[in-house]
């Protein structure tokens, strides 16, 4: 993987209006990766039947698939709801290009939302790149990890957190210990069983599969729907390959059923799907064609 490159202000904010919701998109980093480095099924052939509908979104001139690492601000009943932390401030041994320093903090209150006055953080899942900024560093210098946003209440699937709190080997949740058990342990956290409404709008809908108790949020205001992905999907051409493994799922075939569901539930439909992990625009819709599925970018 090469270097991931901060996005500057303006790549880096997108806004969607979901009747009287508000979903803001904070990108803290971007960089090109070989589709064989997202799935093995990605052959050039393979990847060359979808193209035309890929790029230049979600393919590049070189042939790369982009991968965002990005967070989500919801703003919906007088409550700011940050959806996954990237990063943050940490590197993680096998990917030590990807930490980007306090920038998507920074990033956050340039937006107008400081740390302090966000009131609910959740996480879609707790691989590492989902909830670096959890936490900092103490300002006292001791090196303890606090929780980042001390006035929020932070969700976590039980399932999610029960798997990883007893897994011998974390993998892919390397920064468990420093991303997540700080907040446990100063007593922000609550262990949700889902589904699980956040507020009149915002809910957490069971996506299992990428991990055991892997999330989407979904926004509904006024007849209009949103679905922020988590890593339900890493790619949209996940939506037409639906069986297409990624190395760092606990269970692919749960997470290919999970797809099967969603297409069948949503293809045609009016949901705005908003991609966690995908390039700028991000958001689209699900659709129908003759050869099976794929995903139509959408700004809006």
């Amino acid at each position: 993987m090469e270097r991931a490159e901060r996005g500057d202000e303006r790549a880096g904010r997108r806004t969607w209006r979901i009747g009287d919701a508000t979903i803001t998109r904070i990108l803290e980093s971007v960089a090109p990766v070989p589709p064989a480095g997202f799935f093995a099924e990605a052959t050039p052939e393979a990847v060359a039947r979808h193209a035309s509908w890929l790029a230049p979104h979600f393919l590049d001139a070189d042939g790369h698939f982009p991968l965002a690492i990005q967070g989500f601000v919801v703003e919906s009943c007088g409550r700011r709801i940050l959806v996954d932390t990237c990063m943050g401030d940490r590197e993680v041994p096998a990917f030590p290009d990807l930490a980007m320093g306090d920038a998507f903090v920074r990033d956050l209150a340039a937006a107008g939302f400081a740390r302090d006055e966000i009131d609910v953080v959740l996480c879609t899942h707790l691989h590492f790149d989902h909830v670096g900024s959890n936490t900092m560093r103490a300002p006292d210098g001791s090196g303890r990890w606090i929780p980042t946003f001390p006035n929020a209440r932070y969700l976590f699937a039980r399932v999610e957190y029960e798997h990883w709190k007893g897994a011998e080997d974390a993998g892919f949740a390397a920064t468990f210990g420093d991303a997540v058990e700080p907040v446990v342990e100063a007593g922000l956290a609550e262990l949700v069983e889902v589904p699980h409404r956040v507020t009149d709008e915002v809910w957490l809908e069971p996506t299992p599969g990428h991990t055991p108790g892997h999330v989407a949020v979904h926004v509904a205001s006024r007849g209009v729907r949103a679905m922020i992905t988590g890593d339900l999907t890493h790619h949209p051409i996940q939506w037409a390959e639906v069986d297409w493994k990624m190395a760092a799922d606990s269970d692919s075939a749960q997470a290919a059923a999970t797809r099967r569901r969603l297409l069948a539930e949503h293809a045609d439909g009016d949901l705005l799907v908003i991609g966690t992990h995908y390039a700028d625009p991000c958001s689209g819709r699900l659709v129908r064609t003759d050869a099976g599925f794929r995903f139509r970018a959408s700004p809006r």
